[in-house]
């Protein structure tokens, strides 16, 4: 465990280092994009915080590579090179992004270049839960469903990327889950095997976002965005130490340990991401309904909801991840307490908690429009008593 926190500490030491230079160039040399129609801030602000964080994540994988602990993970030197150079065609194109406003067709090119770049490399979806048993899709099956999946994460983190320090935090507690889960996991299946790609991935992603939320929180305001470069490449990562999880199990007749895992791997990501990825499904209904790209912006997601409510940019950010938490742990519970009416009764006060503050405003906007009660009548002094 030790050494895990070492590496996250690595990572959060130098995107904090790298976004504040970035900032200072930003700002030196004006990259700050103007503000558009459907943006929350209103002072022009660098969206160039990917650079950072990619730079982070770079930086922890080289302190890795070198620590006997994680030889392992290097062991497989084609998946590595394949994931940064994933990475590294999703960086590229979402600083383009950032800076030149590119075409979504470009984007969601850009996506699948990279998501065939980890599937072609052995990054695969290799088996999926079915009842009691694991089942093996065949190759094409894996890079197709791998390509998928990972298109899908990227996009539904960059949707929810609209307040200051909302990616960064939901980041930091989804991995932090999800680093205890595949943690749990290796140490449950193997009494040596504590390393894994997974628990690597996410907690470099921890410290990546880590040292990056202090730039990005509002305070009173954010000096840096991880613009479309940083929010693709979160989703990116957070796909792959998914996928990564995969390889973990033994696809034979499984006990206890083997079976939840086999489910969790499902159910955890869709759980760490279940705000993002309501928010990108109902953003996608919503768009082709109205006859537009799903890609199309506008300001109509989550996050502009809670605000339209009437909550500041530091209460919605809160309330979502508070969601987010909530039923991440409350899935994580399922992986370690055998007794599953514990984690049902935590998910759901802790959504039923998070939800009533969320609907507060409404129900203070619905008393303050409330027609005035009857008027109590003034009394009639020539009836008062002598």
């Amino acid at each position: 465990m030790r050494l895990y926190l070492l590496i996250g500490l690595v990572a959060a030491v130098v995107s904090f280092g790298v976004s504040l230079a970035v900032w200072r160039l930003s700002k030196r040399f004006r990259l700050a994009p103007a503000i558009r129609e459907r943006d929350v801030h209103t002072v022009p602000t660098p969206r160039l915080g990917g650079i950072a964080m990619f730079l982070g994540v770079a930086a922890a994988f080289v302190v890795a590579s070198q620590i006997p602990f994680f030889r392992l993970v290097f062991d497989n030197p084609a998946q590595v090179w394949a994931i940064f150079g994933a990475a590294t065609i999703i960086v590229v194109v979402g600083v383009l992004d950032d800076l030149l406003d590119l075409d979504w067709m470009i984007k969601l090119g850009a996506q699948i270049l990279a998501a065939a770049v980890l599937a072609l490399q052995g990054v695969q979806i290799l088996s999926l839960p079915f009842g009691n048993v694991l089942i093996v899709g065949s190759q094409f099956g894996s890079v197709a469903l791998t390509i998928l999946l990972v298109v899908l994460v990227m996009n539904a983190i960059n949707f929810i990327d609209g307040l200051d320090g909302l990616v960064a935090g939901v980041a930091i507690i989804a991995n932090g889950v999800f680093f205890l889960y595949s943690y749990l996991l290796a140490k449950e299946q193997s009494s040596t095997g504590y390393f894994n790609l997974a628990s690597l991935i996410a907690v470099t992603l921890v410290g990546v976002c880590a040292g990056f939320l202090p730039l990005n929180w509002h305070w009173p305001r954010a000096r840096l965005f991880m613009g479309d470069s940083g929010a693709l490449l979160v989703g990116l990562l957070m796909a792959v130490s998914t996928i990564a999880v995969t390889g973990q199990l033994n696809p034979g007749p499984p006990d206890r340990a083997v079976l939840v895992g086999a489910f969790i791997p499902i159910l955890l990501p869709l759980a760490v991401l279940i705000v993002p990825i309501v928010d990108f499904a109902l953003a996608v209904v919503r768009r082709v309904s109205a006859g537009k790209s799903p890609f199309s912006a506008d300001r109509k997601h989550l996050h502009h909801r809670l605000l339209d409510m009437g909550h500041s940019d530091v209460q919605a950010v809160l309330i979502i991840y508070a969601w987010t938490a909530v039923v991440a742990l409350g899935c994580l519970l399922f992986f370690i307490i055998e007794d599953w009416p514990i984690p049902v009764a935590f998910i759901a006060v802790g959504l039923a908690v998070s939800l009533g503050y969320a609907l507060m405003p409404l129900s203070r906007r619905r008393r303050a429009a409330a027609p005035p009660g009857p008027v109590p009548a003034e009394p009639d002094p020539g009836k008062q008593e002598q």
